[in-house]
């Protein structure tokens, strides 16, 4: 990390992590209300001073630590080492916790001044990428910064050893410097928007969030580690280690390219290691089911329970459940089986009263939640699974968002002293405006928009319809294709022996199918998407036939 010189006092217009810096590398800061010695001396108690050596002159240094919590996030260990000797100095960041159940992805599209000073907790395992340039951080030394931070670390890192390269080696000089001069840009403020990541194995990594981010603008997606990622973390020494567990795969879960997680169910051991197949093993609805796994959280031995459950006028779905005696690790969540659908769904529910909160609802993994009235946007992957009533999914909205951003134990919406006031009132409207949808006292319209139509809102008139559900069926973009893999699928053996795309049929009026080729590799879909426009065209039209026919037949019975 670059060295950084000590201002010999604060400075009014210091930011609170300007202060703690400060205070970490002992100076005395004053507080605003109470100027007194006591107060300053009580301040400065909690920094911890430790005599370590410095590894440039090989002489005795002082490392100051500083525990602290970091509002939206915990708490961490502020260092920072100074050498009287040789004017060395660094400083690092750590979290005091314990590494996270599962990993954590962060995406954020910089688009503004403001975003450009967004806080970054970046730990020793994490890698930052910067998409649009295709700059990549890897893991090494931790720190807390921001985004315009970060730029200029990555700026400075590649300017050092151009002159040589301009005389040694031109050809690399001017790839570099056109990168430079694009990233100088953005440090500048004079090329927006840009999207930043970062991925972090541990889940100790860190993006602040904002009140304000709205339209894809903020992403936090979580996932489970891999047999490899945890062996890196020093969970487990050997990635096979778990007993009883046969041929299971380590690998639990696929990540595609947007960072949504499809969980692998793992499999009984095979007969021929003395175990039962589940082969032969019928999956009836309403019973449970016991499979050995891989603790994410411990590495050791759990075990998910399965159950089939059938959910009226909609489709069967398995509902999962993790759970480690070892170290009480619990988690569940939910799948749907069958195909892929050829279209995507939206899935309109208008809360008129208290009793819409009780109307069940599946929302899968890939599905996006949207309630304009509250400013609530759930990105797909974000909570996973779920299958719970509309009041529950607010409320677990409602906890996940309050427990990232003040602590577990703050009821009064404190947090934290370095939390600016203009954003701790944004986040109390928000909590407010979401307790009064909880408690039925205001009007709102839900938006469940899922790629794969595998989400669900119960309805009260069922089979009636009912006029405050509604439901609308779109054609995926290329986009969207890509990020769930549809694009990439070959599921059909061709005559040279190489997989290709393979014909879907999608049903029409009844008398008929029509049958619509997946898009090749580039085409851009644009041909696909206009036929599924036009089917969806026809089966609108055939159903309002079918309604006019209706009433006609019950007027000529009438009659």
């Amino acid at each position: 990390m670059a060295n950084h010189d000590r201002d010999d006092r604060p400075k009014a217009s210091d930011g609170p992590f300007q202060i703690l810096a400060k205070q970490v590398a002992g100076l005395k800061v004053q507080d605003q209300h109470d100027t007194s010695q006591d107060a300053v001396e009580d301040e400065l108690k909690v920094v911890d001073i430790i005599e370590s050596l410095c590894m440039q002159c090989h002489e005795d240094g002082e490392t100051r630590l500083l525990l602290t919590k970091i509002p939206y996030f915990r708490e961490v260990i502020l260092m920072s080492f100074s050498c009287d000797h040789c004017g060395f100095s660094n400083t690092e960041v750590k979290s005091a916790g314990e590494i996270q159940e599962r990993g954590a992805k962060y995406s954020l599209d910089v688009r503004d001044l403001d975003d450009m000073q967004r806080q970054i907790i970046k730990s020793d395992t994490s890698v930052f990428r910067l998409e649009d340039l295709d700059i990549e951080m890897p893991p090494g030394h931790s720190q807390l910064t921001n985004v315009e931070g970060i730029l200029l670390e990555i700026l400075k890192d590649l300017e050092s050893g151009q002159r040589k390269r301009e005389k040694d080696e031109p050809e690399l000089w001017a790839k570099i410097n056109a990168i430079v001069q694009r990233l100088l840009k953005m440090t500048l403020e004079q090329k927006f928007p840009f999207t930043i990541t970062l991925d972090d194995p541990s889940g100790n990594s860190w993006i602040e969030p904002s009140p304000e981010d709205r339209n894809h603008k903020y992403h936090k997606t979580e996932y489970p580690r891999t047999a490899a990622q945890n062996a890196a973390l020093g969970l487990s020494d050997e990635p096979s280690t778990t007993s009883g567990m046969g041929n299971t795969s380590h690998e639990q879960s696929a990540t595609s390219s947007n960072g949504i997680i499809a969980h692998v169910v793992p499999q009984l051991p095979s007969e021929a290691e003395g175990s039962t197949d589940l082969e032969d093993v019928d999956i009836l609805a309403g019973h449970n089911y016991s499979i050995p796994t891989q603790c994410p959280g411990c590495t050791k031995e759990a075990h998910v329970n399965l159950q089939l459950v059938n959910i009226p006028y909609f489709k069967e779905v398995v509902v999962s459940a993790v759970m480690c005696l070892h170290c009480n690790y619990r988690s569940s969540d939910v799948k749907t089986g069958g195909e892929i659908p050829r279209l995507g769904k939206k899935i309109y529910l208008h809360v008129k009263q208290p009793i819409d909160l009780s109307r069940d609802i599946l929302k899968s993994e890939t599905c996006c939640v949207k309630i304009e009235e509250v400013g609530v946007e759930v990105q797909p992957g974000t909570m996973g699974g779920r299958f719970t009533t509309v009041e529950g999914l607010l409320a677990q909205i409602r906890d996940d968002l309050r427990s990232n951003v003040f602590d577990i134990d703050d009821d009064a919406g404190a947090g934290g002293d370095s939390m600016p006031d203009e954003t701790r009132q944004a986040w109390n409207r928000f909590f407010e405006i979401l307790d009064k949808a909880i408690r039925g006292e205001m009007e709102f319209t839900i938006l469940l928009e899922d790629p794969l139509a595998n989400s669900y809102v119960q309805s009260l008139m069922a089979p009636e319809p009912d006029p405050q559900l509604r439901e609308e069926d779109y054609a995926r973009t290329t986009e969207e294709e890509d990020d769930l893999g549809i694009s990439d699928m070959r599921t059909r053996m061709g005559e040279d022996g190489e997989y290709e795309p393979e014909k879907f049929e999608q049903g029409g009026d009844g008398d008929g199918e029509v049958e619509v080729e997946e898009k090749g590799a580039d085409d851009g879909g644009e041909v696909e998407r206009a036929k599924a426009a036009e089917l969806v065209k026809e089966a609108a039209e055939v159903e309002v036939e079918e309604e006019e026919e209706e009433e006609e037949e019950e007027l000529w019975s009438d009659s």
